[in-house]
C-alpha cells in the first residue's frame, strides 16, 4: 500500500518544497529570525509527515525557547554535533530545533530542495578551496556569539546507520573561542521499532532512489537524541571535544565507538556521504504527534 501511494506523497512532497521557497522568498525578508526559525521548525515538521516519518525527541529535554527558535536570550550559542545518515536528518534536526546547518557547497545545485536549504540560511563551504575552513569558522563563531545553534555532520560522509565514524574536529574551533557548548545529537532511524537502513543515503544512491526507500519503509521513525554536552576546559582542546562526543553518540547508539582518530580533518558538512560514555542526566523520550 505505501509504494502504491508513493506517487501522491511525491506529488505532495514537490508542493511542500515550492510553497517553502514560496515563503522563504517572499516572507522572510521582512520577519525576524525568531518567527523565520519557527515556521523554518513547523516545515520541517511537515516534510517529514509527508513522508510518512514520524519524529520521536529523546535524550535531554531542551527549552521551548530552543525547540521554537533554537536561541536562548542571553546565552551563548551552541554546537550541533550529529552522525550523518541521511539527507533526511538535516529536516529530523530542524524540526526538533531550529540551527543553521553547515553544508557543501555542492547542495545549492539539488533540485528544488537546494533552493529552500539556502534561503533558510544555510552556512555552504567551498571545500577544495585553500582558506575555506578558516573562513567557515570565522562565520559560525559570528553566530555562536549572537546565541544561534550551528550544526555540523563530524563523521564527515554517511553510513548505514549501524557504525559511527571517526569525528573531525576543524569546525569545533569557533564553539571553543566562543566558549560554546558542543551538544552531541545521535540519529536513529527504525521501521516498526526495529533498527532501519530504509533512510540510509549513501556511496552512489540518487536522491530519488533514496526517496523512493524511505516512502517505502513500514512506520519509519527518526529519533533525534540531544546527549550531555561536552564543554571545553582544563586540558580538553578540540580533538579532545570531538572524541567525547563521537564516544556519547556512539553509547546512545549501541554501536562501536570509532576505531583511529583523524581529528586534523574538517568536520563534515551537511550532504556528504559516503570507552563507554556518561549516560545523559535526566534523559526522556518522547514522540512528536
Amino acid at each position: 500500500m505505501r509504494r502504491l501511494l508513493a506517487p501522491l506523497r511525491i506529488v505532495l512532497l514537490i508542493a511542500l518544497v515550492l510553497s517553502g521557497i514560496a515563503i522563504a522568498a517572499a516572507v522572510f525578508p521582512v520577519l525576524g529570525q525568531a518567527k523565520r526559525d519557527r515556521i523554518i521548525r513547523a516545515w520541517s515538521r511537515g516534510l517529514l509527515l509527508v513522508c510518512g516519518v514520524q519524529l520521536r525527541l529523546a535524550g535531554l529535554p531542551l527549552s521551548s525557547a530552543l525547540t521554537q527558535t533554537g536561541v536562548e536570550p542571553g546565552r551563548r550559542g551552541r554546537l550541533l554535533l550529529a552522525n550523518h545518515v541521511s539527507w533526511l536528518d538535516v529536516f529530523a534536526v530542524l524540526a526538533a530545533a531550529p540551527c543553521r546547518f553547515v553544508a557543501k557547497s555542492e547542495i545549492r545545485d539539488w533540485p528544488l530542495l537546494g533552493m529552500l536549504v539556502t534561503l533558510v540560511g544555510t552556512l555552504y563551504i567551498e571545500r577544495g578551496r585553500r582558506h575555506a575552513v578558516a573562513s567557515m569558522n570565522h562565520r559560525v563563531l559570528e553566530r555562536l556569539r549572537r546565541g544561534d545553534t550551528v550544526a555540523v555532520f563530524p563523521e564527515g560522509t554517511t553510513t548505514d546507520g549501524r557504525s559511527l565514524l571517526p569525528f573531525h574536529s576543524n569546525l569545533l574551533a569557533p564553539a571553543l573561542e566562543a566558549g560554546a557548548e558542543c551538544w552531541p545529537v545521535a540519529l536513529r532511524y527504525a521501521e516498526e521499532g526495529v533498527p532501519s537502513t530504509a533512510a540510509a543515503f549513501v556511496g552512489e544512491m540518487s536522491l530519488v532512489a533514496s526517496l523512493w526507500n524511505i516512502l517505502g519503509a513500514r512506520r519509519l521513525q527518526v529519533e533525534v537524541a540531544f546527549l550531555e554536552p561536552v564543554s571545553a576546559g582544563g586540558e580538553r582542546n578540540r580533538h579532545h571535544v570531538a572524541e567525547m562526543a563521537a564516544e556519547r553518540i556512539a553509547a546512545w547508539l549501541d554501536v562501536p565507538p570509532p576505531r583511529g582518530r583523524r581529528f586534523n580533518g574538517s568536520a563534515g558538512p551537511a550532504g556528504d556521504r559516503a570507552g563507554s560514555a556518561p549516560d545523559a542526566a535526566g534523559a526522556t523520550a518522547r514522540r512528536v504527534p
